[in-house]
C-alpha cells in the first residue's frame, strides 16, 4: 500500500476523535447556556466555588480547541472524499461546491434555534478546498500558515501602531447579541425564531469573522486535507513518529504563547491594538493547545492497537456529527431559552454540566441505535444523497 492510498474503511480514529470534540462543544454550549451566559441566582458559597472551577477547567480544556479539532476532521472528510471520487474516476470538485450550498441550507434550518451556527462559515471557507486540492504539499501548508498567523489581526494592529488615534474594538457583533439574548431570555418560540432569522445570524456571524475564525477555519481545513494525503491517521511507524513530534512541539510552544496571551494585553493601552492582539495571539495558543490535545488522543489509539475502550464508545457519536450537532442545538435552547424550559437563570456551571452529559448521553444512545441498522445518521444520509443528486451514483 502506497503512501496516498488509504484503505476503503472508516477510520475509527477520526470518528471518535471527532465525537470527543462535538462531546466538548455541547459542555461549552451548555455552560454558556446556548449564548445566555448568565442569570440571578442564589447559589450557595460552595456551589459558586464549584460553578466557577467546573467553568475554568473546561474553558481552559476545551475552548476554542474542540471547534478546531472539529474544523480539522473537516478537511480530512474533504480528501477522503475526493479522493474515493477520483477513485471511480469522477471529478468532485463541482459536487463539492454543490455540497456546500447544501450545508448552507442546514446551516440556515440550525440557524432558526441557535444563534451560535458554525455551519454557514464552514460551507464558505469550504470553498478553498477545491482549489487547494490540486496544491502541492508544500503550497497547502505555506497558504494554511499565513492564515493561522491572522494576517488581518496584525495588519490592523500595523495601522494602529502607524494612526494612534484609530479605533477600533472589533465588537460589531455586540448591537446584536444584545438583541438575541434578550429573545432568549424572555421570547416564545414564534419570537426567538423570528429574531435569529437576522440578528441570530448577524450575531454569530460577525462574531466569528471578528474572533478571527475566517482566517483559522478554512487554515484548518487545508491541515486536515494535508493530513489525509500524509496518511497520518493511519497507524504507522511514520504516523507515530509525526504525532509525537507534534505533541512536543506543541508542549513547547504552549507556554511561551500562554504567557503571551495572558500577561502583555495588560500592558497594551491602545484599545485597538489590544483587541487585535487579543485575536491573534489566543488563537495561536489554541492551535497549539489543540495539536496538544488532538496528537495525545491519537497515539493513545495507536498505543492500545485499535483505540482504548474509553476512545472507542463515543465513535458512533462522531459518525453522526451533524445530525448530533444540530441535535444538541435544538435540545439546549428548548432547555434554556424562555419558550422552553427557562433553564437559563436556573442553572449554574454545575448544573449545567450535568444536563450536557445528559444530553450528550441521550444522543449517544439514538447513534448507537440508529446506526445499528443504517449507515450513516438521518442528516448525514440526506446530505449524501443530495450531494450526489442528478448522477448515475
Amino acid at each position: 500500500m502506497t503512501k496516498n492510498q488509504l484503505p476503503s474503511y472508516r477510520l475509527e480514529v477520526v470518528d471518535a476523535l471527532r465525537g470527543f470534540a462535538l462531546f466538548a462543544i455541547v459542555l461549552l454550549h451548555n455552560l454558556e447556556h446556548y449564548n445566555i451566559f448568565y442569570g440571578d441566582m442564589a447559589r450557595a458559597e460552595w456551589l459558586q466555588w464549584l460553578d466557577a472551577k467546573m467553568t475554568e477547567i473546561i474553558y481552559f480544556l476545551f475552548a476554542g480547541k474542540a471547534y478546531a479539532t472539529f474544523s480539522l476532521l473537516f478537511g480530512f472528510s474533504f480528501f477522503i472524499q475526493m479522493r474515493n471520487a477520483r477513485k471511480r474516476g469522477v471529478d468532485f470538485r463541482m459536487r463539492f461546491a454543490w455540497r456546500m450550498l447544501l450545508l448552507v441550507g442546514f446551516s440556515q434550518f440550525h440557524a432558526l434555534f441557535y444563534n451560535g451556527d458554525i455551519l454557514l462559515l464552514y460551507a464558505v471557507c469550504g470553498l478553498i478546498l477545491i482549489p487547494a486540492s490540486s496544491w502541492s504539499n508544500r503550497t497547502v501548508l505555506w497558504v494554511a500558515a499565513i492564515l493561522m498567523l491572522q494576517p488581518y489581526c496584525w495588519a490592523k494592529i500595523g495601522y494602529a501602531l502607524m494612526n494612534p488615534g484609530y479605533v477600533d474594538t472589533n465588537s460589531l457583533f455586540v448591537q446584536f447579541a444584545a438583541s438575541a439574548e434578550k429573545v432568549g431570555r424572555n421570547g416564545d418560540l414564534w419570537q426567538t425564531l423570528g429574531n435569529n432569522i437576522w440578528n441570530g445570524q448577524l450575531y454569530s456571524n460577525f462574531w466569528q469573522v471578528e474572533a478571527g475564525r475566517l482566517f483559522q477555519t478554512p487554515a484548518l481545513f487545508l491541515l486536515g486535507m494535508w493530513l489525509g494525503r500524509k496518511s497520518y491517521f493511519e497507524k504507522t511507524d511514520e504516523s507515530r513518529a509525526f504525532w509525537f513530534r507534534a505533541f512536543v512541539s506543541a508542549l513547547l510552544l504552549c507556554l511561551p504563547l500562554y504567557l503571551l496571551k495572558e500577561l502583555v494585553p495588560q500592558s497594551i493601552s491602545n484599545v485597538t491594538i489590544r483587541s487585535y492582539y487579543g485575536i491573534a495571539i489566543p488563537m495561536l495558543y489554541n492551535f497549539a493547545f489543540m495539536t496538544l490535545l488532538v496528537s495525545a488522543f491519537v497515539l493513545m489509539w495507536f498505543y492500545a492497537g485499535n483505540g482504548y475502550k474509553a476512545q472507542r464508545f463515543i465513535t458512533p457519536f462522531g459518525r453522526m456529527s451533524l445530525t448530533n450537532y444540530i441535535g444538541q442545538s435544538i435540545m439546549g435552547v428548548t432547555l434554556y431559552y424562555h419558550f422552553g424550559f427557562n433553564l437559563w437563570c436556573k442553572t449554574g456551571a454545575f448544573e449545567s454540566t450535568l444536563i450536557a452529559v445528559a444530553i450528550f448521553v441521550v444522543l449517544l444512545l439514538f447513534s448507537r441505535s440508529w446506526l445499528a441498522s443504517h449507515r450513516q445518521g438521518p442528516l448525514e444520509y440526506l446530505w449524501k444523497k443530495g450531494t450526489w443528486l442528478g448522477s448515475n451514483r
